[in-house]
């Protein structure tokens, strides 16, 4: 990239950071299908490549008065903003994963061996109807009501655990419950 360029991203970054919705636009018609290309390429998924391509615009938008010129170039600082950005949710993916795993292999959602109760086929179908309720949940929503109901931790434990805002938290376990009721309520 030429020098001119740099700078004319320089000055896009700085109008930007007082809000220029205008340098904004450019800005992202600029590096927009660079940094999606790489999004593309570490997400292995277009949809959420489109969601890092989103949150690192989101951030640039807000934090584009941290840019520091003497550090590097816009690309440059671009890059590991959308980088970070993918490396973000490809580990809530794999949180995302192990859980899954993890409720598969959970017994407490497995069929019970027991037969010994009237109750308990009704008990197996609706052990199955939240199994497959919970599946459908976002994978954030559906680690933190593991984590609350089927490990038993505090709402405080699993933000220390997952590393997230305590209201975050509170925020994933409450829609999660809600949309899971939802989907029972839509399986009767």
């Amino acid at each position: 990239m030429e020098k001119g360029d740099q700078q004319y991203e320089i000055d896009l970054l700085k109008r930007i950071a007082e809000r220029d919705e205008a340098a904004f636009t450019v800005f992202y018609d600029r590096l927009s299908p660079i940094l999606y290309s790489m999004a593309l390429r570490m997400m292995n998924d277009a949809i959420e490549a489109e969601d890092v391509l989103q949150d690192g615009f989101v951030y640039i938008w807000q934090r584009a008065s941290s840019f520091d010129a003497s550090r590097g170039s816009p690309i440059s600082w671009a890059i590991m903003i959308f980088r970070n950005k993918a490396i973000d949710r490809l580990r809530v993916r794999q949180r995302g994963e192990r859980l899954e795993e993890r409720v598969s292999a959970s017994p407490e959602l497995g069929p019970d061996q027991d037969e010994k109760s009237a109750l308990e086929p009704v008990l197996r179908e609706r052990q199955a109807q939240v199994k497959s309720a919970l599946g459908k949940l976002p994978v954030e929503q559906q680690e933190a009501l593991q984590l609350a109901f089927f490990s038993g931790l505090t709402h405080q434990q699993i933000a220390a655990k997952i590393e997230t805002p305590l209201g975050t938290v509170k925020a994933r376990i409450r829609r999660g419950l809600l949309q899971l009721r939802q989907l029972l309520q839509s399986s009767r």
